[in-house]
């Protein structure tokens, strides 16, 4: 199961990172922001689990990053 986790976290972000060098997401997008944070909080948990620390520190602050541009985004979206 842990190995499906993991396929499907990084498929995630990879999904996100072609789409964009494609031009068929902003970077910026909610979406991209979105399958960003789902899928390296799922693999940040898995590391965790499984005590890589240097998979989880590269994991929870891609995790981190995106959770605060989704953040942002939402936040401009209420101000307008």
């Amino acid at each position: 199961m842990s190995q499906a986790v993991q396929v499907v976290g990084s498929l995630l972000i990879l999904t996100a990172f072609a789409a964009a060098q494609r031009g068929m997401l902003d970077p910026k997008s909610r979406v991209y922001l979105l399958l960003n944070l789902v899928g390296s909080a799922t693999l940040a948990v898995e590391a965790a689990l499984v005590r890589q620390w240097g998979f989880l520190l590269l994991e929870g602050a891609w995790a981190l990053v995106s959770a605060a541009g989704l953040a942002g985004s939402l936040r401009r979206s209420e101000k307008a």
